[in-house]
C-alpha cells in the first residue's frame, strides 16, 4: 500500500490529548527566521506539513489533522486525488509544453470547451476567456481594465467585508481597513463603498426583507440621482457570499434586485467566483442561486485543480481592449489546465454540487444543535460547504437587533483548540470572530460528524 493511500486510511486523531507546542521544530523555526513577516497562515496554525491525501494531511511529526481550510477553498476534491494525479501525470508523459504563455494547445482548447460546459446557457452562448496571471487576484486586476475600458468609466463600486485580493488595484476594493493602513493612499482610485446586506449584522438596523429593500433602495438611489456625489460606475463588483469577510451569504432577492439595477443603469456586474466557484455553495456557481447572469466572473482556487491558474469569463460585449491589454507570463500552465479539467467532469460526473448541498446541510444541523447549549454561538450561516460560525460574547452589550457583540478572543482559542484535536480551521470576519468551514467537497458523512464532533470539544475546552 502507497504511504498516500495508508495515510487516508489512518484515524486522523492521533494527537487529540496533546497541546500542540512547535517552537523546537527546525522547519518552523527556519521559516519564522528566513521568511517575510507578511506570512499568515503560519502564525495561527503552526504545522510543518510533509504527506496529505483527501480530506487529511500529516505533519512531520506524523500527527494527523482533517484539512478544514482546504487551500482557502482551492482542492476542491482534496489532496492529491487521483484524477488530479493522473492528469498531471499524462502532461508528463505525453511530453506536453508545461508553459505556453497564451499559444494554444490540445489541453487548453480542451479546459476552455469543459470551462464554457459549466458556464449557464445564457452566459455560456456570448462568453468570452481571459487567461491571466496565476492568482485570483490578477484576474480582478483583469476585469477592472475590461469594465474600465469598455465603458470608458473609472469608478468602480465594492462592498464592506469586500476581498478581492492584494494586488494595488484589488486592494482598493477591500473592505478591511487593515491590510490598507500602511499603504497610504492606494493607487488604484475611484472606489466607492456600499453597505453589503449582511442580515445578521444589518447596516440599516433592519435586518430581514426590510434590511434588503432598505439596500437595494439606497443602492437604486446612488446610481440614480444626479447628485448622489458618485459618477456613474463602470462596475459593481461583488461576492455572493463572503469568503475572508465572514461566510456571509447575500440575500436571493438582494441578488436579483442588484441585477436588475445595474442592468438598468448600463453599469456592469462582476461576480468574484474565486472562492465560492466550482460547486462549493451547492450549485456550480454562487450566483446561480440566484439566476442571474453577470457580466463578468473571476475564477481561480479549485478552477486548477489545486495548481496555480485563474481566468476571467464575461460577456462579449464587453470585449473592447486591445491585443496584449492584459497579460502575464505564467498563464499558459498546461497541467493546471488538465488538472481543472479533470476536477471540473469529476464535479460533474460524482454530482458534488448535489452532495456540497447535502454535506453542508448535515454539518449546518450539528452546529445549528451544538448553539442550543452554547450561546457564544451567535450566527451560523453559509451555503453548501462554504460555512460560517460567528462567535459572540453573550454578557455583551446588544445592538439594534438584539444580537451581541462578536467576541474577538474567543475565535481563536476555538481555533486553537481545534488545531490540538487534529481539526485545521480559519477565521475571518469582523474583529476576527468568524469560525470558517471550507472543507474538501469529496467530504462524507461520517468524516462531517467527526469534523462537527471535535469543533464541539474544541468548542466546550474554549470556553470552559
Amino acid at each position: 500500500m502507497s504511504t498516500a493511500s495508508s495515510l487516508a486510511q489512518r484515524q486522523p486523531a492521533t494527537a487529540a490529548q496533546a497541546l500542540y507546542e512547535f517552537a523546537d521544530s527546525p522547519l518552523l523555526l527556519r521559516q519564522q527566521q528566513q521568511e517575510s513577516n507578511a506570512r499568515s497562515y503560519p502564525r495561527r496554525i503552526p504545522l510543518a506539513l510533509r504527506r496529505a491525501r483527501g480530506i487529511h494531511v500529516e505533519d512531520v511529526e506524523g500527527r494527523q489533522f482533517i484539512d478544514c481550510l482546504a487551500g482557502a477553498g482551492t482542492l476542491a476534491l482534496g489532496h492529491n486525488h487521483p484524477v488530479v494525479v493522473e492528469a498531471i501525470q499524462r502532461v508528463l508523459a505525453d511530453e506536453l509544453p508545461l508553459h505556453t504563455l497564451d499559444l494554444t494547445t490540445p489541453v487548453k482548447d480542451q479546459f476552455v470547451q469543459d470551462l464554457f460546459a459549466l458556464l449557464p446557457e445564457p452566459l455560456r452562448r456570448e462568453a468570452k476567456v481571459q487567461f491571466c496571471g496565476p492568482t485570483g487576484t490578477d484576474a480582478v486586476e483583469a476585469a477592472l481594465k475590461l469594465v474600465r475600458t469598455a465603458t470608458g468609466r473609472s469608478t468602480v463600486l465594492a462592498f464592506q467585508g469586500a476581498y478581492h485580493g492584494m494586488s494595488q488595484g484589488a486592494l482598493s476594493l477591500m473592505g478591511s481597513l487593515g491590510p490598507k493602513k500602511p499603504l497610504g493612499a492606494l493607487l488604484n482610485s475611484g472606489v466607492q463603498f456600499l453597505p453589503y446586506p449582511y442580515d445578521y449584522r444589518c447596516p440599516f438596523g433592519l435586518g430581514g426583507e426590510a434590511g434588503v429593500r432598505a439596500n437595494l433602495h439606497y443602492l437604486e438611489n446612488l446610481l440614480g440621482d444626479p447628485e448622489a456625489g458618485v459618477a456613474l460606475p463602470a462596475a459593481v463588483i461583488v461576492e455572493v457570499v463572503q469568503g475572508e469577510g465572514g461566510v456571509i451569504p447575500a440575500d436571493i432577492e438582494w441578488l436579483r434586485g442588484l441585477r436588475r439595477i445595474t442592468e438598468q443603469a448600463g453599469v456592469a456586474l462582476i461576480v468574484d467566483e474565486i472562492q465560492s466557484g466550482f460547486a462549493r455553495t451547492g450549485r456550480m456557481f454562487a450566483f446561480e442561486h440566484a439566476g442571474i447572469v453577470p457580466d463578468v466572473v473571476t475564477l481561480s482556487k479549485a478552477i486548477g485543480g489545486s495548481l496555480p491558474l485563474a481566468v476571467t469569463v464575461y460577456r462579449d460585449w464587453l470585449d473592447q481592449w486591445s491585443p496584449g491589454a492584459h497579460a502575464g507570463t505564467f498563464r499558459g500552465n498546461q497541467m493546471a489546465m488538465a488538472a481543472g479539467s479533470a476536477v471540473m467532469n469529476y464535479l460533474v460526473e460524482q454530482r458534488l454540487c448535489e452532495h456540497a448541498e447535502a454535506m453542508g446541510q448535515r454539518l449546518r444541523g450539528h452546529l445549528e444543535r451544538l448553539a442550543r447549549d452554547y450561546p457564544q454561538l451567535g450566527d451560523i450561516r453559509g451555503r453548501g460547504l462554504m460555512l460560517g460560525v460567528e462567535l459572540v460574547d453573550p454578557a455583551g452589550t446588544l445592538d439594534a437587533l438584539g444580537h451581541p457583540p462578536a467576541c474577538r478572543l474567543l475565535a481563536p482559542k476555538v481555533q486553537r483548540e481545534c488545531l490540538r484535536r487534529g481539526l485545521i480551521l480559519e477565521l475571518g470576519g469582523r474583529h476576527g470572530a468568524v469560525v470558517r468551514f471550507l472543507p474538501p467537497l469529496i467530504i462524507d458523512a461520517a468524516q462531517v460528524d467527526e469534523v462537527a464532533g471535535r469543533f464541539a470539544e474544541a468548542l466546550r475546552a474554549a470556553v470552559a
